[in-house]
């Protein structure tokens, strides 16, 4: 079947494996040469192998649950959202989202997500106590940070080059309410952005949206969007019964064909200059829910086709803070220069960062959306010159373009990384698309 990560972009004809009990994904391992895929939102061709895909949705069972010590014990193949369905109306909530619920836990630690909370908690790796790995000689394999422990660290970040994850375990955290109490602040330009991020440094979470074509005395100005779960005290009774009955919002859904030209330089500036005078106007604090705050995008299903057949491809860097403000400036200034804006460009603040290979560390990170075009190509080249100019790596999950080279000059981990994966003799079993274009 043909297949494409979230960017639609780039589209491979696989051979797809379906198992559906863990034996069955010890026999794909047997047969060499594959890849592991979750729900299918990484965004490039990180989850895809032409050899053998396999999908691991139908491994989706909850094993169990502690209520004393908030350990939830599933299939690698659940989707998040679903895990938020069941617990939060027992109050209980992930310690650590990414921007969408409609990923999976094993997939959620191959890319080590990280959230809006990283500046203070960390990425995915801090709530797993343990997951199960199927090796390249079909062992299965517990792993936490007294047994495996090498092969624990591996695996986050390492988008299923070590191997298959069958089963993980992790911690929620309790929560009173699902609800987010949210403090929006408008930022004129960049240095003031970064500058709120530090002084709200305390706040549990924090991520801001960028008007990534504004130039002049505007370039970087922001909205940032503060979040504290909010207690049952301070929620109104008609709030705190959604929350128990988890009423879903009505979605809206993107037709399956739109025009390519649809997101061009005209629509996105008009876009972003309405968003960043509402949200100006509209500063100061409200109760939110849960998923306008964390997941806003996925009120819209199938919003990845926005951007037309071609599809898109984000880039996403992170930057020490050393270099991080001059690095951003350059990049936004290439951005609004090439009249290639996102109305998609996220802005988190990260904090240290465990773990030999995840994506992390402690500085800024920025995240751009652009359709496909050669256009596209030439910028995001660009943008990659600049961040390794400023010492800066980039996010495998979201990654379609990279070449060998550059991340090789971007990361000085590739040659342990790559040393790992031959010693566990995982270099010819675990291969995707992505592995293969980064010879990695």
């Amino acid at each position: 079947m043909k297949l494409s990560g979230w960017g639609n972009f780039p589209v491979h004809d696989v051979a797809m494996q379906t198992p559906r009990v863990v034996d069955e994904v010890v026999s794909s391992v047997h047969a060499q040469d594959m890849i592991a895929r979750g729900n299918g939102r990484a965004y490039g061709d990180s989850a895809l192998n032409t050899h053998a895909t396999v999908n691991m949705c139908g491994l989706n069972r909850f094993i169990a649950f502690d209520a004393d010590t908030g350990v939830l014990t599933a299939e690698a193949g659940v989707i998040l959202g679903d895990v938020i369905a069941a617990m939060l109306p027992r109050g209980w909530f992930p310690w650590v989202t990414p921007g969408t619920k409609f990923v999976t836990l094993g997939g959620m630690v191959a890319a080590d997500v990280h959230g809006k909370n990283h500046h203070g908690f960390g990425s995915f790796r801090h709530c797993v106590e343990w997951f199960d790995l199927c090796d390249a000689k079909g062992d299965v394999r517990r792993c936490s940070r007294t047994q495996n422990a090498d092969l624990f660290d591996w695996t986050f970040g390492a988008m299923g080059l070590t191997g298959v994850i069958l089963r993980v375990a992790l911690r929620l955290r309790p929560v009173e309410t699902g609800w987010i109490r949210q403090r929006t602040i408008a930022a004129s330009d960049l240095g003031a952005v970064m500058a709120l991020f530090e002084t709200h440094a305390a706040a549990t979470y924090s991520v801001a949206w960028i008007d990534c074509l504004a130039t002049g005395k505007d370039l970087g100005r922001s909205l940032l969007m503060l979040g504290e779960h909010a207690s049952a005290y301070e929620t109104p009774a008609r709030l705190r019964a959604k929350t128990a009955t988890m009423r879903q919002k009505r979605r809206l859904r993107v037709p399956a064909l739109l025009p390519g030209g649809l997101l061009n330089r005209l629509t996105v500036r008009a876009f972003n200059a309405a968003y960043y005078r509402w949200g100006a106007h509209n500063a100061g604090s409200r109760i939110v829910d849960w998923d306008s705050y964390f997941y806003p995008l996925d009120a819209i299903l199938g919003w990845n086709r926005i951007y037309g057949r071609k599809g898109f491809t984000q880039f996403q860097c992170v930057l020490p803070e050393t270099s991080a403000h001059d690095g951003l400036e350059k990049i936004l200034k290439q951005t609004a220069l090439a009249g290639m804006g996102s109305f998609l460009a996220v802005l988190k603040r990260l904090g240290p960062q465990d773990g030999p290979f995840s994506f992390p560390m402690e500085g800024f990170t920025l995240a751009l959306d652009f359709p496909v075009s050669p256009a596209t190509t030439r910028l995001i080249k660009k943008l990659e010159a600049i961040t390794l100019e400023h010492h800066g790596r980039f996010y495998l999950a979201k990654d379609s373009h990279m070449s060998a080279e550059t991340l090789r000059a971007s990361d000085d981990r590739i040659a342990d990384f790559t040393a790992m994966r031959d010693q566990l003799a995982s270099t010819a079993v675990f291969r995707s698309e992505q592995s293969k274009r980064l010879k990695i």
